[in-house]
């Protein structure tokens, strides 16, 4: 079986991150989106939730599955019996961080590789910490960027 681990903060889940994970889902018989706690990010979310609505966006998608993230990613990786782990490509600016990390854990495990995945070019700029900032201004005018249960979350860990 292919399997591949889709790994990211996902504070909250956009519709970016869903077009990668259904691109990611027609080349891999299994993907296994994880939410990582990323202490560093100060998510506003907390993983559980992350997690749970990740996986309310999975229907429809038979082959993926959500997980929360443990550890270091390879080594989450290699638990989860993942050869790939896929990594979403928005723009150039992305791509300095990316490579980085993607050459830190071919280190660490190089039986694992990393692919990258563009989503919709109408995703290229939309990012969780762009969506956050609007929503605390006007969580309604991020609807096209989010799913509605992390619009709803959204507006409830904000108080709007």
């Amino acid at each position: 079986m292919r399997r591949a681990l889709y790994a990211g903060t996902f504070d909250p889940v956009t519709n970016g991150h869903l077009d990668v994970l259904r691109r990611a889902c027609e080349l891999f018989d299994e993907v296994i989106m994880a939410a990582a706690p990323n202490r560093e990010k100060h998510p506003l979310l907390p993983v559980e939730q992350r997690a749970q609505l990740i996986e309310e966006n999975l229907a429809g998608i038979p082959n993926a599955r959500v997980a929360i993230l443990s550890g270091l990613t390879v080594d989450f990786a290699r638990k989860m019996g993942a050869q790939t782990i896929v990594r979403g490509l928005r723009a150039i600016s992305d791509f300095e961080f990316e490579f980085q990390l993607a050459q830190m854990n071919r280190d660490l495990a190089p039986e694992i590789e990393t692919i990258f995945l563009m989503p919709k070019q109408e995703h290229f700029y939309t990012s969780s910490s762009l969506v956050k900032a609007v929503a605390q201004y006007d969580p309604a005018r991020t609807r096209k960027f989010v799913p509605a249960n992390a619009l709803a979350a959204l507006q409830e860990a904000l108080g709007s």
